[in-house]
């Protein structure tokens, strides 16, 4: 029996309703579902799979309901796997999660009989270079960020690309992002939008100390590096705004095109440009 991995953003209590009717459906086409935690919770159910082993389970689907924080969660969940992604929208903006929940069964039958489109979406491979080794490694979505976490400091960074030294410069910190996640962090840090099948990376400083300093846009085939200058107490690299690591001196941040896509379900190709008109008012007066 094929199977469908349900992944639920918490602290919705509508969820509990929409839970109940799509398992209904599933087992009335002949699926399996496959529950995270937060949706066994909603149903009452004590079976369950923790998010980051639901990939063991080889589901033909993920289903995620919830707004983009959850999709980016799943993301880096099944970022090995490339399970395409049928992400419904209950949360305020929904970016990524296109699908509203009126189309919830539309899309999915329209998956069932292989017409759906899938929109596949670059991701940023991170890796935290401690004492010239590789601690820790991610694959993102959106974006990495590197700041200063006390009140009202600013940080000293270093820049380089390629092996290039790009600019040394003090600010609140580096934003690294995809094209995707062009429209999130980046885009409130006055970064370029940029399309998401255009190969490459953008880095964006946060509030920088000199007006010189501006977003730059980078073949996606290049490597990033990025560290702070002096000591790097109370500095942290955020992943996809999700997950938070401190550093320590030396540290170093590298960060390249990952070798693997997340495959977003699509009905219909709804475009970057109508979802800036839609969720953002875009040129309007």
């Amino acid at each position: 029996m094929p199977r469908v991995a349900i992944v639920s953003k918490p602290q919705k209590p509508e969820l509990e309703g929409i839970l109940a009717e799509l398992l209904a459906w599933l087992d009335a086409h002949g699926y399996e579902p496959v529950l995270d935690k937060t949706s066994a919770n909603y149903l009452h159910q004590p079976i369950y799979t923790d998010r980051e082993n639901l990939p063991l389970s080889k589901p033909d689907l993920v289903i995620v309901l919830g707004g983009d924080g959850t999709l980016l969660s799943a993301s880096r969940a099944f970022a090995k796997t490339g399970t395409p992604i049928l992400s419904v929208n209950l949360g305020s903006l929904g970016f990524l999660t296109e699908v509203p929940l009126t189309e919830l069964y539309n899309t999915l039958a329209g998956w069932c009989e292989g017409c759906c489109e899938v929109d596949v979406r670059g991701m940023l491979r991170v890796g935290l270079l401690r004492k010239g080794k590789v601690a820790q490694q991610w694959d993102v979505l959106n974006d990495v960020v590197l700041s200063k976490g006390t009140i009202a400091r600013i940080g000293e960074f270093v820049v380089e690309v390629d092996g290039d030294m790009v600019a040394r410069f003090r600010a609140d910190g580096v934003i690294v992002s995809t094209p995707t996640g062009s429209t999130a962090y980046n885009l409130a840090a006055n970064g370029p939008i940029v399309m998401p099948a255009v190969n490459a990376t953008i880095v964006t400083p946060i509030c920088p100390h000199l007006l010189t300093i501006r977003p730059i846009v980078v073949p996606g085939d290049y490597e990033i590096r990025l560290h702070v200058e002096g000591a790097a107490d109370q500095t942290f690299l955020t992943i996809d705004g999700q997950e938070a690591v401190e550093l320590t001196k030396g540290d170093q941040i590298q960060c390249q095109r990952s070798p693997y896509t997340v495959n977003l379900v699509r009905l219909g190709q709804h475009g970057l440009f109508k979802v800036l008109r839609s969720k953002l008012k875009w040129g309007q007066r």
